[in-house]
């Protein structure tokens, strides 16, 4: 049985992406801040076909519950063949008027939790790929166009973004010789309560349908461990390719 930890699954990409990998026969390890969301998510993962679910709420700003998190999952599968951090938070604000007191918390969850969480899971993602040296393993990072691309307003949550595809890119120099290999996808803005914010001028019927992501993980998952695929950029129809 292959095996994912799926960070920020509650909603949003997180959870489109844990049910498409419970309909493809995964395992899964959930996470999010509130159980009570994870209990009705695991209901759903297995009507979809998850032979196993194990629940495990945890706050991705807080990095010392991360390795119970990661404790849990090994428990409860072994191996992992894929590992998917999507948890993410934003805040909006020009540099002159940025509230630092946002900062801490948009670096530990948009950065410092993949490092921890990456580097905890690897000796999971090694067996897995050892176990199944054709496909290997693989480390998604749910990044956002705004990391590879300066957005006037977004310069604090940007920065966390290219932080994590730098360290993804710098991952796959070091471990796909192993057969794990990482992959970012930074999409423009995707249609989820995230995005909420900006809809004043952006509608959500212009906004990246979250099955889109979706439809990535699926791509990136069924590619040979001999494929590395460092980014992918996803922009919205009808903007220059540039801006979120």
């Amino acid at each position: 049985m292959k095996s994912a930890l799926v960070t920020g699954a509650s909603r949003g990409i997180g959870r489109g992406i844990a049910l498409r990998l419970a309909g493809k026969g995964y395992g899964l390890t959930i996470t999010s801040r509130k159980d009570g969301d994870l209990q009705v998510l695991e209901q759903e993962l297995v009507a979809a076909g998850a032979p196993k679910v194990v629940r495990h709420a945890a706050d991705m700003a807080r990095r010392d519950c991360l390795p119970a998190l990661i404790a849990a999952h090994e428990d409860g599968f072994g191996a992992m063949n894929a590992l998917v951090v999507n948890a993410g938070v934003g805040t909006a604000g020009k540099v002159a008027d940025y509230d630092l007191k946002r900062l801490d918390k948009t670096l530990e969850v948009n950065f410092a939790c993949a490092v921890v969480l990456i580097k905890k899971s690897l000796p999971m993602l090694r067996t897995a790929a050892a176990e199944d040296p054709v496909c290997g393993a693989r480390i998604i990072g749910v990044s956002s166009i705004t990391g590879a691309y300066a957005e006037p307003g977004l310069a604090v949550y940007g920065a966390s973004k290219a932080a994590l595809l730098s360290l993804l890119e710098t991952v796959n120099l070091e471990e796909s010789a192993r057969g794990v290999t990482a992959s970012a996808i930074a999409p423009a803005f995707v249609d989820t309560d995230m995005s909420d914010w900006v809809t004043d001028r952006i509608p959500k019927d212009e906004m990246i349908p979250v099955e889109d992501v979706v439809r990535v993980v699926d791509m990136l998952l069924e590619l040979s461990a001999n494929t590395v695929v460092n980014r992918i950029v996803l922009s919205r129809k009808g903007t220059n390719g540039y801006s979120a």
